[in-house]
């Protein structure tokens, strides 16, 4: 959506992102490395290319082969188990291999301005890891933040000082070229920001505790942050620049941050692994449970919600999710404000 917005005309993008999926798709906690895909494809000694045929290594799961099959753009994988000092390498090796025109640091929510002692900060690692080596490049980086706040993580007032300038806000037209991906991506940030590019307003409830994400008219905006700023800031990306493994760095979070947000996945999915999902098999007593959990939603002020959220919030699994999505759409289509699923029911 960003590269549709900035770069209208240009040539498809490369866009270097970890395989860090959240439990719904990648069972195993934490990120993935090169090691857990077969069908990967060399680009420098250390970045591979994620395209449509590679596939990751069971019982691991992600979304990027995908996402190579269905957008233009090629995407390279972020491996995070050498530290910021395997990560600048990587980032140093495609610079010279590319010579891109630009490098942007994208994040959606902004939590990457965030200092690290919030209270509402909940996962500081994976930025703390990009901004840290991002500036130790000698070419620059723009920083780039899209739908401040949306994140649920920094609300957008606590913000709004650190983003800088506005640069444009997304429309409906930008999300165009995400579209279709957009109706089975798991991402709740990123189905928020094109709703709000849509046009959708209200609250939406989102993950497995129901966080409340104001839907405003901040919510589509894109803002160019300064980058050194960010550094100054963050006080867990200063501790980690010289890192040399994941571990070295997560460490770091905990005595930082009060917590490794990988620790709270492990923890999750030990209780996930002892846990047995009811298979969806009663489409009548399933709508029963969603008028509950939407009049219960509704009351919290909810007006809308994800599918994540719904399929967590009724005691289903990830497998189930996009089952479950084609069940209320068949029977509910009206709701469908996509991405997002709107609440209707009124309070109990």
């Amino acid at each position: 959506m960003v590269d549709a917005a900035l770069n209208p005309n240009a040539e498809p993008a490369v866009v270097l992102t970890y395989a860090w999926d959240r439990l719904l798709i990648d069972p195993v906690p934490g990120p993935r490395g090169p090691a857990n895909f077969t069908g990967l494809k060399a680009l420098t000694p250390t970045v591979s290319a994620v395209p449509r045929d590679a596939r990751p290594v069971a019982p691991a799961g992600s979304t990027l082969p995908r996402l190579a099959a269905e957008l233009p753009h090629t995407f390279a994988l972020i491996d995070p188990n050498s530290g910021v000092r395997g990560i600048t390498q990587q980032l140093q090796e495609l610079t010279e291999h590319l010579a891109p025109d630009a490098i942007e640091l994208l994040d959606v929510g902004g939590d990457i301005l965030a200092k690290g002692d919030e209270p509402t900060l909940r996962s500081p690692l994976g930025d703390a890891l990009t901004l840290a080596a991002c500036c130790q490049l000698s070419v620059p980086v723009r920083l780039l933040i899209a739908g401040p706040g949306l994140d649920g993580e920094l609300p957008a007032d606590q913000l709004r000082e650190r983003l800088g300038p506005k640069l444009l806000s997304l429309t409906a037209e930008h999300t165009k070229p995400v579209s279709g991906v957009l109706e089975w991506h798991p991402s709740e940030a990123t189905a928020m920001l094109a709703a709000t590019a849509r046009g959708a307003r209200g609250l939406c409830e989102v993950r497995d505790s129901g966080l409340s994400v104001p839907l405003t008219d901040e919510g589509p905006t894109l803002h160019q942050a300064d980058l050194d700023d960010a550094l100054s800031r963050n006080e867990l990306a200063r501790a980690i620049l010289s890192t040399t493994s994941l571990e070295e760095a997560e460490q770091y979070s905990r005595e930082i941050c009060g917590y490794s947000e990988i620790d709270y996945e492990r923890n999750k999915a030990a209780w996930l692994d002892n846990r047995t999902a009811e298979p969806i098999e009663n489409t009548a007593a399933l709508l029963t449970q969603l008028d509950q959990f939407e009049a219960e939603a509704s009351a919290r002020g909810a007006t809308h919600t994800t599918f994540r959220r719904i399929t967590e919030a009724l005691g289903y699994d990830g497998s189930q999710r996009l089952q479950l999505r084609e069940l209320l759409l068949q029977h509910r289509p009206e709701q469908y404000d996509a991405p997002l699923w709107h609440i209707t029911s009124k309070p109990a």
